[in-house]
């Protein structure tokens, strides 16, 4: 899947001392501007006697990305720029990080500012949980219980994910399937079931944010 749009699972924060001063990367998955804005801010509001919080964030993937950074106090040039550019190699979207700094009292000069911002980045990208944002679709379907042990393992091989299970006579299970997935799927569901499984459609969302195992 050449088009995969990798973007973080959850939110994640790392840290890292670099000649005394601390260095706390956050990043969370944002989806528009406001969103970025509202988690630097959030941040800022976490650490307010940092001395510098450095906002990066991408949104979007490829060509059709809003990039924003900022050295916030930092010297021009050493803070958001290597930031950026660490990101931009990353091949992720959907991200704002905010990379905060409290001073430590020896200075790191210019190169050793663009260092500690940039490894600030890799730090984080090294830990961070992947995801890709995907379309797909949601179906509901009853099974009887003898193919329940089968049809999970036909949910797994198709990275399929179950947002509940109903036990009563029969099974009733709700699935979110990626839409690449979902008639391979249905076909191998109706040979299991011999035809007699009937899909309900309960919502398609062509911006799922589905974890990579």
């Amino acid at each position: 899947m050449a088009d995969i749009q990798l973007i973080p699972a959850r939110r994640i924060e790392t840290e890292f001392i670099e000649k005394n001063s601390r260095f706390i990367t956050n990043a969370a998955p944002v989806f528009s501007v406001d969103d970025a804005k509202a988690f630097i801010a959030e941040i800022e509001s976490k650490y307010p006697d940092a001395s510098h919080h450095v906002p990066v964030y991408l949104i979007g993937h490829g060509s059709s990305t809003v990039a924003h950074c900022s050295d916030n106090g930092e010297p021009s040039g050493t803070a958001g720029q290597p930031a950026m550019a660490v990101l931009q190699g990353s091949g992720l979207g959907d991200i704002a990080i905010v990379i905060t700094r409290y001073f430590g009292g020896t200075k790191l000069g210019t190169g050793g500012l663009v260092r500690a911002y940039s490894d600030s980045v890799r730090l984080l990208i090294e830990n961070l949980p992947l995801a890709k944002k995907v379309s797909t679709t949601t179906l509901m379907f009853v099974i009887p219980y003898a193919l329940y042990e089968q049809t999970q393992l036909i949910i797994h091989n198709y990275f399929g994910l179950v947002s509940d299970e109903a036990f009563g006579a029969d099974v009733t299970l709700t699935v979110r399937l990626a839409n690449e997935h979902l008639e391979a799927f249905k076909k191998q569901m109706a040979e299991l079931t011999r035809g007699k499984v009937e899909f309900i459609l309960i919502e398609k969302n062509d911006q799922t944010i589905m974890p990579i195992r």
